[in-house]
């Protein structure tokens, strides 16, 4: 039996049972669809939420951990700071962490003037040596004891594990301090703090700022020279050039990318250079590269030209020696010709945080 429209004429058609069966089947199927579709989305959204909500927890459970073994209590934490200095240095560099003692870095209560009215923390920064309790362990241990201006890491001291010494001392300083910015710098590069502190202050509003000197170095593929790079054959053709970094005596990062790097350091690969490894950490991501280049002048008369000038650099040292060559003698020389006004950190309106 068959159904015929109503009208009659050429448009007329015939609708069969077995024409509604297929009708329904097709929408049975397209229904069937949509709500498996719908299905494996949420069971693939739900997945993102928990690995994200993991790696947050983790992050947290870092931070707590981090907080106990550093004695430092949740209401410190909770205080806002500006920023967050660290020194890179090691376990032989005692007389450049006198040098810098001695010249730009506030002592003792100075020191803690700095962070409770400036909002300015400054600490060495180094992890520990392959022996456990050896000599080298005492020794840091007692100039902590003199001093008390060290940030240990969870990092086993060498060159060629700069990478991960970077990677571990964002992690844990934004961990313990919430700062705007954070900033790494070598222990033979003279810092005027003050100075550093205006010049990021420009860019506090902005989200993902990664401040430095940025270059674009070739990539060395030659063994046996310095700065060689084993993985050269990641950035194609022999004689290219790197991407745009920050170079490695000084650079700063804000908060989120700090963060970035906490939440995600098990994956983040390490490439030969620390500078090479940080700015390849925020390739992919929308980040602000801020070149400064008052964050690498020269040593005199390049920095004392600017100082005389008015144009005070924050951060000096020589290109040759990728930092001040002796730095024992010549930071005084430095700090004397090229440093900031004294009172430049201690003005009222300095930097309220």
């Amino acid at each position: 039996m068959s159904f015929k429209s109503r009208g009659g004429g050429i448009g007329d058609y015939y609708f069969s049972p077995r024409n509604v069966i297929s009708r329904n089947c097709a929408l049975s199927l397209c229904l069937a669809s949509f709500c498996l579709g719908m299905f494996f989305t949420n069971r693939i959204l739900d997945k993102s939420i928990s690995s994200l909500e993991m790696k947050l927890v983790a992050a947290r459970s870092e931070r707590e951990s981090l907080l106990g073994k550093f004695n430092i209590s949740k209401q410190t934490q909770k205080r806002k700071y500006f920023m967050v200095v660290g020194i890179n240095t090691a376990f032989s560099s005692r007389r450049r962490r006198d040098s810098v003692r001695a010249t730009w870095m506030p002592q003792g209560n100075k020191l803690k003037k700095l962070e409770e009215e400036k909002g300015i923390i400054v600490r060495f920064v180094i992890g520990h040596s392959t022996s456990l309790g050896g000599i080298l362990e005492k020794s840091i241990e007692a100039e902590e004891k003199i001093h008390g201006d060290f940030l240990r890491l969870e990092h086993t001291e060498g060159y060629m594990k700069l990478s991960a010494k970077t990677k571990t001392y964002f992690a844990t300083a934004v961990s313990l301090w919430d700062a705007e910015f954070y900033i790494k710098v070598d222990d033979d590069v003279h810092v005027n703090l003050g100075t550093l502190a205006m010049t990021l202050k420009e860019h506090r509003k902005k989200p993902r700022v990664y401040a430095g000197c940025m270059k674009s170095g070739p990539v060395l593929a030659k063994k046996n020279v310095k700065y060689h790079e084993p993985e050269y054959w990641k950035f194609g053709e022999a004689g290219n050039n790197y991407f745009r970094h920050a170079t490695g005596q000084l650079y700063a990062i804000s908060k989120d990318l700090a963060t970035y790097i906490l939440i995600n350091q098990n994956l983040l690969h390490k490439y030969a250079n620390e500078d090479v490894s940080l700015g390849s950490w925020f390739i992919g991501l929308d980040v602000e590269h801020v070149d400064d280049k008052t964050l690498c002048c020269g040593t005199p008369p390049d920095c004392q030209l600017n100082a005389l000038t008015g144009n005070v650099c924050a951060a000096s040292f020589d290109w040759q020696c990728s930092g001040i060559c002796r730095p024992f003698g010549r930071m005084f020389e430095v700090h004397q010709l090229c440093g900031e006004r004294q009172d430049a950190l201690w003005s009222p309106d300095f930097l309220k945080v």
